[in-house]
């Protein structure tokens, strides 16, 4: 067996602050260099900063020029970070932890191992 990989465990979460709901799950992965980690928060701000009004597009660039080194400084100690924009009524969250990622199965093999074959699909009896 492969020994555990170092990598970080990445989800983005909005949240409308006049809502009584709490946060909503946007997107989530794993990732294993720091930099990948960062590159995905920053593409999204860029992507969306037009959008966003002065305020959040403030944070927005703050965070890419000034802010982003500690997150990746933060990363790469192997500790969790957040990052935060807030638009309007809705606050995006992306949340970055380390992790182990145990390696269970080859990820290149294209064929399911012959054991697969054997399930059945499940139908209410």
């Amino acid at each position: 067996m492969k020994a555990p990989l170092r990598g970080y465990w990445c989800k983005c979460w909005t949240e409308d602050l006049t809502a009584t709901e709490g946060p909503t799950l946007r997107a989530s992965f794993d990732a294993y260099p720091a930099p990948q980690v960062d590159r995905w928060v920053a593409v999204t701000l860029r992507r969306t900063s037009p959008a966003l009004d002065a305020d959040a597009s403030d944070e927005a660039w703050t965070w890419l020029h000034d802010d982003r080194i500690e997150t990746r400084r933060t990363l790469l100690r192997c500790e969790p970070c957040t990052v935060t924009i807030t638009h309007a009524n809705t606050r995006t969250t992306w949340a970055i932890r380390p992790v182990l990622f145990l390696p269970l199965v080859h990820r290149q093999v294209t064929e399911l191992p012959a054991c697969t074959c054997a399930f059945k699909p499940h139908t209410m009896d």
